[in-house]
């Protein structure tokens, strides 16, 4: 969903709306929250989104945020929606929330939507996606929510990747491969993240097992060692072939790639054999021609 889409989504009465949150909580009637006014809502009310694929963090962005809350509170209001059990889940706000409470306060402005689950999904991934401190992990987890989502709103699985490949700015293919590594199991994932495996490698060892993913984290881990896409890719062709297991793994983790050899002649040595009109490709293929000459002789070697 684009900006413009989200913003359809999210429409306020008017301009003078947006700026006129009730400042006693109490006083806000049902009929508000449901028309998407901008609400004050009590933190205590405001639940954390279930499975929530982004973190919230105490780092320096987030003291800026508390600092700035201080000073003039919540500019851009949250989104909820009612929960059948109480209160009200956070969509979109969920730092927003943290902030104001190391702010001191004790509400924030809030849009309250009444959406279903994959509408709350869709609005949750496009309001937080563009950020630019999210980790790898965190964009493929939120990408398979949308993805699922949109799904059960009835779109074709290519109709999905084109639509979220263009509200996102992201190629498809980098789209597919973020939503295939959010199955990998948490710890690879965090190498991933950590720039301590590609995101093919990731891909390539998504399509096996939870439990051989737990086999390769642990002998990489005990030998200490990263895997390359050609590795990754034989992982995955052994985990489909039904051979691999620890001890495979330790024996082809510890294999010595030959090194690749070079030959450089000296070019006065060859002048000495060679007329200065030959090109490069002449001169091989003579050396060569010898060689095999040389061979068929049986000459030691």
């Amino acid at each position: 969903m684009s900006s413009k889409g989200l913003s359809n989504r999210i429409k306020l009465s008017s301009y003078d709306d947006m700026f006129s949150a009730e400042e006693n909580s109490g006083s806000v009637n049902e009929e508000a929250k449901a028309d998407g006014q901008i609400v004050e809502i009590p933190l205590s009310e405001l639940h954390s989104f279930e499975n929530h694929p982004f973190r919230v963090v105490d780092d320096d962005s987030m003291d800026e945020l508390v600092e700035s809350i201080k000073e003039y509170g919540v500019l851009v209001p949250a989104i909820a929606r009612p929960r059948a059990e109480g209160g009200y889940e956070l969509i979109s706000g969920h730092r927003r929330k943290h902030a104001s409470e190391r702010a001191g306060k004790d509400t924030m402005p809030v849009i309250v939507r009444d959406c279903d689950n994959d509408e709350a999904v869709v609005i949750m991934v496009d309001a937080n996606i563009q950020r630019e401190d999210i980790l790898i992990s965190e964009r493929a987890k939120a990408y398979q929510m949308k993805y699922e989502a949109m799904k059960h709103q009835g779109k074709a699985n290519g109709i999905s990747l084109e639509q979220m490949s263009e509200e996102a700015g992201e190629s498809r293919k980098t789209i597919q491969r973020l939503i295939c590594i959010a199955s990998l199991d948490e710890r690879l994932l965090a190498m991933v993240d950590d720039k301590r495996m590609g995101l093919r490698q990731g891909v390539d060892l998504s399509f096996i097992s939870k439990e051989q993913q737990e086999v390769v984290y642990d002998v990489i881990s005990e030998m200490n060692v990263s895997i390359s896409q050609e590795q990754s890719a034989r992982i995955k062709e052994a985990s489909r072939k039904g051979y691999l297991n620890a001890e495979f793994l330790r024996d082809f983790l510890s294999e010595k790639k030959p090194k690749p050899r070079k030959v450089v002649f000296n070019q006065k040595k060859l002048d000495n054999y060679f007329t200065s009109d030959m090109s490069n490709e002449d001169i091989e293929e003579l050396i060569v021609k010898l060689l095999d000459e040389w061979k068929e002789k049986g000459e030691p070697r």
